[in-house]
């Protein structure tokens, strides 16, 4: 996210001396992408970062996916994962996923022990409750709605803070998550007709600090097994919670589906027009409540596609989903078209569609330019009736 920030006390100059009150130096960290090359941030550290005691195998959560075959539109009930005393990063469970991102969903009410990704960046949507995202760099409050990014290899933990389990919906990439660059200036400022600004973010406090010896940090890396990741416990000294200032671009912000400004037109505009993040070989839109399209012979609802180069996840996370009336769809479904099925509105939508002049849904929806595969939640909770619905539950050999 290339826009500056400081927090807490740094030195006037970079890597320059920055010495504690008692005159010790703090020990500064360049956390930054792409080798020195892309977005960076520094952190001043109380202690040494690199430090460890000792080391152990953490066993991943299920990382198994079974191809989608044969070739089948899905819809997965992700409400009939329950809480279970999970928590958001040990109990999250794998939808869908391949080499370039992967899907889960989790409904925690448990602390997460402190965590980062080395893999790739996360996007977690937040379907329903509340939340603290506890950062090395600050704490932010989420709530239901809320986009939580957070860059490769921030240590953080998520604190559930209401009555109700928090569920969250998971986008872990290989890569790094940002805007879509048709919204950025050439310097990285958000452009006027881009659906949201910088004034939307909300943004991580001033860095806390936590006096606590021998911390467990849960790390998710790079492997050699069949799903390519692996996972390593590190157990540091002292807490990692030490930073007692940073500045730079990169840091875990917040952005509330509620203030995306959704494009809207006389006719049906396609997907790109409800971009919100980009991936590498992957997309994040999302469906807001809005306006429909007011051509004087429009048909609201989406036309029948085939998305030729790309798999389609669509997150039903609120509202009345006009096109999937009549399939079995609601709070919490997820469904996946494929590339080489034709989809669209279910059968008798396209007709009712007619007059409408506002949605009331929300969705998120992730197109991936490489197939997708299916996980351990996504055989757990599938519809199996589903493939179906357009032909009216009519299937062959079933009476």
């Amino acid at each position: 996210m290339a826009h500056y920030r400081s927090a807490g006390t740094i030195p006037p100059k970079r890597h320059t001396q920055h010495r504690t009150p008692e005159g010790d130096l703090y020990y500064e960290e360049l956390m930054g992408e792409e080798g020195f090359s892309s977005d960076s941030s520094l952190l001043y550290h109380r202690y040494i970062p690199s430090a460890i005691v000792d080391v152990r195998p953490w066993e991943l959560p299920d990382q198994t996916l079974t191809p989608n075959d044969p070739l089948l539109p899905r819809h997965l009930r992700t409400h009939a994962l329950g809480a279970d005393g999970r928590d958001v990063v040990t109990g999250r469970r794998l939808l869908l996923g391949n080499g370039d991102v992967r899907l889960g969903y989790v409904a925690a009410t448990e602390t997460s022990p402190l965590y980062k990704n080395a893999v790739g960046d996360e996007c977690c949507y937040v379907e329903s409750g509340t939340a603290t995202l506890e950062t090395q760099l600050g704490h932010v409050d989420v709530h239901q709605g809320d986009y939580v990014m957070i860059p490769r290899a921030v240590i953080h933990r998520w604190v559930p803070t209401g009555d109700e389990p928090v569920r969250v919906y998971v986008i872990e990439a290989n890569s790094h998550i940002n805007p879509p660059r048709g919204y950025l200036s050439k310097h990285g400022q958000l452009l006027e007709h881009a659906p949201y600004c910088e004034r939307d973010f909300r943004h991580v406090d001033e860095p806390q600090l936590v006096d606590e010896q021998d911390v467990e940090v849960y790390i998710k890396h790079r492997g050699r097994g069949p799903s390519g990741l692996d996972g390593t416990i590190h157990v540091q000294p002292q807490h990692p919670f030490d930073v007692v200032g940073w500045d730079g671009c990169l840091y875990p912000y917040v952005f509330n589906i509620g203030d995306f400004e959704p494009i809207t037109g006389r006719v049906h505009q396609p997907p790109p027009a409800h971009l919100v993040w980009e991936g590498h070989n992957f997309v994040v839109c999302n469906f807001v409540p809005r306006k429909v399209d007011y051509h004087p012979l429009a048909i609201p609802v989406p036309y029948y596609h085939s998305n030729v180069d790309s798999d389609e996840v669509m997150f039903y996370c609120g509202g009345d989903y006009e096109a999937r009336k009549g399939s079995g769809i609601g709070q919490g479904s997820i469904s996946l078209h494929p590339a080489g099925h034709a989809h669209g509105p279910q059968p008798g939508a396209y007709e009712r569609s007619i007059g409408a002049e506002f949605f009331d849904e929300l969705a998120v929806m992730v197109d991936t330019f490489r197939p997708l595969d299916l996980g351990e939640g996504a055989l757990a909770t599938e519809d199996d009736r589903y493939p179906y619905s357009w032909s009216g539950g009519r299937r062959l050999g079933q009476g």
